[in-house]
């Protein structure tokens, strides 16, 4: 797809053949948002479905099916005379062998090979930082936009980046605004360059600019999350459908692990509905919606539903073949068995973002279990650096990876424990949010509510456990502590470990490498929770 920049305005144009318009146009979008490197099929568990299950199958998703769904739906609806956008709303990067072996690469091949219109940057976009997002730009023949993010500072990315897309359909000319996160930077590593805008300052703006150019259609293509997707219909007119991501949100009007319809509905400032739609994560569905607008571009009718990507979706040939060629190299490594599951091991999203979950127990004992002769009593890891369930049976090293994929490293420090109560008032003061900060734990044992204020108290009460009972923390006790080096850094909003840490060493095996040894050593593992984590 051919992209166009303008200067200041940060414009990017593409043009398809046009018709002539009508009174009541109508214009279906088929998106998807955090593939998150699921680049083959998954389970139900949301990691690597093996060849076994695919044959029998219980495999969703994967970039073949999803090949195969957006060709379909295209070609049948633009043989009834529809118009087609094919959005990405971001977060291609992270999740599997595939980002760890060849990064943003194998997402462009497929994204080019699929035919996207536009994509969202998403927060992983940056986890290599503006060197991988540049490389990916230069791949990707699908325009990348985020409009809040000003990268003018950073060599790698400046000028790359537009902030409005304007695609024609159908004789129509609908115009595409982005924003993403702007926590992007305790999230991920954007670097220095790279500043971020209040999501709704840049959107008024944009949409204003779009109008007075005679666009009177608007999509918002987010990667903020469906609360703060919300918040921006409620607070910008002028948008006419929201396509977000970044919350791993299921909206659907069948499924029962919905939450919420599809699509959800916000008055924005006028006093119009705007829709909003999400689907879900990891490939598993593809979004639908069929918005109709009227002459002046009011919208008159929205409907659709996601498409559950399961085995009745065939895979692509071409895809699955490629899959297969870029997947030999990691096979071995990935097929590694090093212990068993005596029962599946929770690693769920909203899981280990609220409380207490089996798999933020097997990661943080890990990881205590590898320095406590380091004089190590307490370790705090992000619900968000967890990212996989693992089932029962077999566990390989590939699963392993798929759980912890960013290749983080174990890091030592020591802080006083008045800091370490700092730290996990940070943790849960935005788990209303799903925010990844949640912080599962090891050799402490707390509790929290929700009902007071962020900052303010939230956490109750602090026990460490000293030998085989508990006491309470001591604020003014210097304690040995184990994170990643990420969290150790400030990232997720710990500023207090990189500010307050003492003696630190940032540089230990990676997570993985932790994890998998300590499984190794069980011979079996019965995951658990014994209320280390309590909401009050």
């Amino acid at each position: 797809m051919k992209k166009t920049l303008f200067g200041a305005a940060t414009l990017a144009l593409t043009t398809s053949m046009s018709t002539s318009a009508f009174a009541d146009y109508s214009l279906t979008v088929l998106h998807i948002n955090d593939l998150h490197s699921r680049i083959e099929s998954i389970n139900k568990y949301d990691s690597t479905c093996d060849a076994e299950s695919e044959a029998e199958g219980k495999c969703f998703g994967g970039v073949a099916r999803i090949k195969t769904a957006i060709d379909d739906r295209r070609a049948a609806l633009s043989g009834e005379g529809k118009n087609v956008l094919v959005v990405d709303a971001g977060d291609q990067f992270q999740g599997s062998l595939f980002y760890t072996t060849y990064k943003g690469e194998a997402a462009a091949e497929f994204m080019n090979g699929i035919g996207f219109d536009v994509m969202a940057v998403g927060n992983h976009e940056f986890d290599d930082g503006p060197e991988g997002l540049a490389n990916f730009i230069e791949k990707a023949d699908v325009p990348v936009i985020s409009g809040n993010i000003d990268v003018s500072d950073d060599p790698l990315l400046k000028g790359k980046v537009p902030g409005v897309l304007i695609v024609e359909k159908g004789g129509e000319k609908i115009g595409i605004v982005s924003a993403l996160a702007e926590d992007t930077g305790e999230t991920s590593s954007p670097g220095a360059g790279v500043r971020f805008i209040q999501a709704e300052d840049y959107l008024k703006g944009a949409v204003e600019g779009l109008e007075a150019a005679g666009v009177n259609k608007i999509i918002a293509v987010t990667h903020m999350g469906l609360p703060r997707d919300m918040e921006i219909a409620a607070a910008v007119p002028g948008i006419d459908l929201i396509v977000g991501g970044h919350s791993h949100t299921l909206l659907s009007n069948t499924s029962d692990r919905a939450k919420g319809p599809y699509p959800v509905m916000v008055k924005n400032p006028d006093g119009k509905d705007v829709p909003i739609v999400q689907a879900y994560a990891y490939g598993k569905y593809l979004g639908e919606v069929e918005v109709t607008f009227d002459d002046a571009g009011n919208v008159t009718k929205v409907a659709g539903e996601p498409i559950l990507l399961d085995n009745s979706v065939q895979l692509d040939e071409g895809f699955a073949a490629r899959v297969a060629e870029l997947g030999a190299p990691i096979e071995e490594l990935k097929a590694q068995v090093i212990s068993s599951a005596e029962a599946a091991i929770d690693g769920n999203r909203d899981s280990c973002r609220s409380g207490e979950c089996q798999m933020g127990n097997l990661v943080a004992d890990a990881m205590l279990a590898r320095t406590k002769g380091q004089g190590v009593q307490i370790v705090i890891q992000n619900g968000g650096g967890l990212r996989a369930s693992i089932d029962a049976g077999e566990i390989t090293m590939g699963e392993v990876l798929t759980v912890l994929p960013f290749q983080n490293t174990l890091a030592t420090f020591q802080l006083k424990g008045s800091d370490v109560i700092v730290a996990l008032e940070n943790g849960v003061s935005q788990v209303e949010e799903g925010k990844g900060r949640f912080p599962q734990v090891a050799g402490i044992k707390y509790s929290w509510t929700r009902k007071k204020a962020p900052g303010e108290g939230r956490v109750l009460l602090v026990e460490v456990k000293d030998g085989d009972s508990w006491t309470p923390i001591d604020p003014d006790k210097v304690y040995g502590v184990a994170t990643n080096n990420y969290m150790r850094s400030g990232g997720d909003g710990y500023k207090v470990f990189a500010t307050n840490g003492m003696n630190a060493y940032d540089f230990g095996p990676g997570l993985e490498k932790v994890v998998a040894d300590y499984l190794a050593e069980t011979g079996g593992y019965t995951p658990y929770t014994d209320g280390r984590i309590v909401e009050q």
